[in-house]
This record gives structure tokens, C-alpha cells and sequence, in this order.
């Protein structure tokens, strides 16, 4: 009974995140009688609503390449803050090896400006309005990992606030044009 209630819960908790395969690679190990073929998955997992992961996974099918990378990314979630729920509070730059990338919080209506790696990433995290730009290495690892550089490093003026004692109110008048949102004349 409490085994069944134990899935019951683990099947809830899945069905909330939505996951997007990233990149599939196929390795060939060559061996007496030909070549074994293997498999590795990147994944990336979020609830649309400010956690994100990835995860990577490596089997000899590719079901299990993506399950086991599936589970990697759901033990390794971050989370976001994001402004209203659609963007980022500020711009921030990410780099892992080559890889580097720029994001920049984008008016409503924008739409998410980036590519494959990146796209799949700001998809899970639940960002739609966002401008990136990716430098450097286009390998899709080290893309999905200089994006969480990136997102790690991102701050909300709540939590900024926190940090030094501060009101909210008092950071957000400090910015230009008295707090309006991205892009509007101020």
C-alpha cells in the first residue's frame, strides 16, 4: 500500500516537469566482431515556472540514454527568479570552456530570441520574453552549461534587497528611469 502511494507521488511530481531533449551523440567502440554502438543524451528538465536542470546520460539504446539523463537533470535543479514570471531581471553573461553566452531581459512580446541549446533551456525554465546571443563554441554541452553560469548569477531586487538591509522600493528607485520595465523610454 504505501509502495503504491510512494509512485502515485512520484508520478505526480514528474507530470509537473516538462523535459527537452538537447543533443543525442553516438559513440562506436570498435571491437573483434565490428563496431558497438553507444549512446549519450543531454536533457534538459523544468517546471515552467522558475526551476531548470540538465542532465546527461549515456547507455547502449537510446530510451535508456534518456531516462538516465533525465534523472540526472531532475537531481540537479536550480532555481531562477524571474521577473513577472516571463523574463530576467537583468542582463547577465556565461561561459563554461569555449562556450560563452549573453542573455538580456526583453519587453513583453519578445519572444525567446536564441538558439537550440539555449531555446531548450529558457523553454523548461518557463522564460518567454528573453534576447541571448551564444559566442564561441557552438558544441550544445558547453552551451546548456554556460546558460546555467549564466542563470546562476542571476539576482531579484528582493533578494538584493535582503542581502543589504535595504526596501525593494528604495533599489528600484535607484534605476534608471525610476523602475519602468526594460526597453520603455525613460
Amino acid at each position: 500500500m504505501a509502495r503504491e502511494r510512494d509512485r502515485q507521488d512520484r508520478d505526480d511530481r514528474d507530470s509537473e516537469f516538462v523535459d527537452r531533449l538537447v543533443h543525442i551523440n553516438r559513440v562506436a567502440k570498435v571491437v573483434k566482431g565490428g563496431r558497438r554502438f553507444g549512446f549519450a543524451a543531454l536533457v534538459v528538465v523544468g517546471d515552467q515556472k522558475g526551476r531548470v536542470g540538465f542532465g546527461h546520460g549515456k547507455a547502449r539504446e537510446v530510451p535508456e540514454a534518456i531516462r538516465k539523463a533525465t534523472e540526472a537533470a531532475k537531481r540537479g535543479l536550480v532555481r531562477v527568479p524571474l521577473r513577472e514570471g516571463r523574463t530576467l531581471h537583468h542582463d547577465v553573461a556565461g561561459r563554461h570552456g569555449a562556450g560563452k553566452v549573453v542573455m538580456r531581459a526583453a519587453p513583453a512580446g519578445t519572444g525567446i530570441i536564441a538558439g537550440g541549446p539555449m531555446r531548450a533551456v529558457f523553454e523548461a525554465l518557463g522564460v518567454q520574453d528573453v534576447v541571448s546571443k551564444s559566442l564561441g563554441s557552438s558544441n550544445p554541452y558547453n552551451l546548456v552549461r554556460a546558460t546555467f553560469d549564466a542563470l546562476k548569477s542571476e539576482d531579484s531586487p528582493r533578494s538584493v534587497a535582503a542581502r543589504r538591509g535595504l526596501k525593494v522600493s528604495s533599489l528600484q528607485a535607484r534605476r534608471p528611469g525610476g523602475g519602468t520595465d526594460v526597453g520603455a523610454e525613460g
